[in-house]
């Protein structure tokens, strides 16, 4: 079965390269747009994006269609040195023109492709894109089936973000953060959230402001104008919660791979418009002490045949909540395997000082309609079949999209084959219940550290299965050297509580 998904996925591959229509058609458009460069994108297993640059002649002229050699043991987690010879092969569906160079000389276009082991035999397994997210994607619609995924992703612009000259921010409050303070937080990098007339946006009161309180407005609507243009189509965007310039912009919902793209376009024009304000986008989880952490709330439904034609498989018209019993299996797959997935969906140190009570942060493994204390959510905004979504909210935009977007999908699937109940939806502030309340509605609680999500990963075989075992063993062996690098290192805050002891 194995075998099968790897040679059908490298003839997908196969079929981009230079002679087919896909390929004339980016041939046609680096011409017509006089592109005198391309950007070659991919990712590595941490989930960083990696780019290497090729002159557009080489894809319009040249043999570049058929695949670029590169260096795999200089990439996290994908090859030894003595392996080291890989080669990306582009995938000529995925390009676009970078819409805010305007400089002739500096014509762009950026392109995603899979890489593949030497000699471009076969994708390798230590490629997220084409190896974990296109091989479920092909094995889903082997099925007839589609998923489709919407990430609320979210953000700060800081005017900006100096790692050695931080505010010191400790003093705010006597006890962390509980009851009285003495003042509110002072944000730590500089924030842009002061207007010339004196206006300030307080911690924790962000959501939804006006101009000119909110100051991020502008950049928030040229980063729409270029998205749009590289084909991330934003549906609605707003300032968040948090203080010091949080941003969310949601766009329409994609398949596993084009989500997975699409999420890294997000990324690139983000911080690249803030460059061109002078000003830092970071996706960094949690930044601001006592302030509220960015997310990414995932929105996720199962389709039969094509997404919003073919028949909404998470919708029942007759049930309360509009809920099929193929989405309750879902939801308790998610539920099932959600302590595995935290390490994929929240995989850096800083993720769990978002993963706290008090900042709206999912932390308890439940699920409910319209409730957003519970791990899974089910919006009830339309009532109609092809609103019916779940939306799974333990993930942070520091994730590699590809492997959580694909994890959710393993463990959402892996329910409806097993019959997974998750039991009554609790309709009830899981924040406001006793530890004894909890403990009766059954209520668990995800992993509090990195190292603690890392345990539950290694101990789950079916999240291990979807990403193979190269990528298993590499982002285990990577995630647990940052854990061990960040108990080494002495903080400051240590220093303000010990010192004098």
């Amino acid at each position: 079965m194995e075998k099968r998904l790897y040679s059908e996925a490298l003839r997908l591959l196969k079929k981009y390269r230079k002679g087919d229509e896909m390929t004339e058609e980016a041939v046609k458009i680096l011409k017509e747009n006089n592109v005198k460069q391309v950007l070659c994108a991919f990712c590595d297993v941490r989930g960083y994006l990696q780019m290497f640059s090729i002159p557009a002649r080489e894809f319009t002229d040249g043999s570049a269609f058929e695949g670029i050699g590169f260096d795999g043991s200089s990439v996290r987690g994908f090859k030894t040195i003595e392996q080291s010879d890989m080669v990306w092969v582009p995938d000529p569906s995925t390009i676009k023109i970078i819409p805010w160079i305007d400089d002739p000389v500096q014509k762009t276009a950026i392109m995603f492709g899979d890489c593949y082991e030497a000699w471009g035999t076969e994708v390798a397994n230590c490629d997220p894109r084409g190896y974990v997210a296109k091989r479920l994607q092909k094995m889903l619609g082997d099925e007839g089936k589609t998923a489709i995924f919407g990430p609320e992703i979210e953000f700060f612009v800081f005017d900006s973000a100096d790692p050695t000259r931080l505010t010191w921010d400790m003093w705010v409050s006597p006890n962390g953060g509980a009851g009285d303070s003495w003042g509110p937080p002072r944000v730590m990098p500089d924030s842009p959230e002061v207007t010339p007339g004196g206006f300030i946006i307080r911690p924790k009161e962000g959501y939804f402001r006006a101009p000119p309180e909110d100051t991020t407005v502008e950049y928030r609507n040229e980063l729409v104008y270029y998205l749009e243009q590289l084909g991330v189509d934003v549906e609605y965007h707003h300032h968040e919660v948090a203080t010091a310039g949080q941003v969310e912009l949601d766009f329409k919902p994609k398949q596993l791979v084009d989500v997975g793209d699409a999420f890294y376009l997000y990324k690139f024009a983000a911080k690249n418009i803030a460059a061109m304000y002078g000003m830092v986008a970071t996706f960094m989880p949690k930044p601001l002490y006592l302030d509220n952490a960015s997310g990414m709330h995932t929105h996720q439904s199962l389709w039969k045949g094509e997404p919003f034609s073919g028949e909404a498989l998470f919708a029942d018209p007759d049930d309360e909540f509009m809920l099929s019993q193929t989405a309750r299996y879902y939801i308790g797959g998610l539920l099932e395997h959600a302590k595995a997935l935290t390490a994929l969906c929240a995989p850096t140190v800083n993720s769990y000082k978002r993963l706290v009570p008090g900042f709206e942060a999912p932390i308890y493994i439940c699920w409910s309609p319209r409730n957003r204390s519970a791990l899974v959510r089910v919006p009830m905004y339309l009532k109609k079949p092809s609103a019916i979504r779940v939306e799974y909210r333990g993930a942070d935009p520091s994730c590699n999209p590809y492997l959580a977007f694909a994890a959710m999908l393993a463990a959402g699937l892996d329910g409806i084959k097993k019959k997974i109940d998750p039991g009554d939806p609790l309709m009830k502030d899981v924040y406001e219940l006793s530890p004894k309340e909890k403990k009766e509605f059954g209520v668990g609680e995800l992993p509090t550290t990195l190292r603690d999500a890392l345990d539950h990963l290694a101990s789950d075989e079916v999240i291990q299965k979807v990403l193979g075992s190269h990528i298993f063993d590499a982002f285990m062996e990577i995630k647990i050297d940052e854990w061990n690098q960040y108990c080494l290192y002495i903080t400051p805050w240590e220093f303000m509580k010990y010192l004098d002891i």
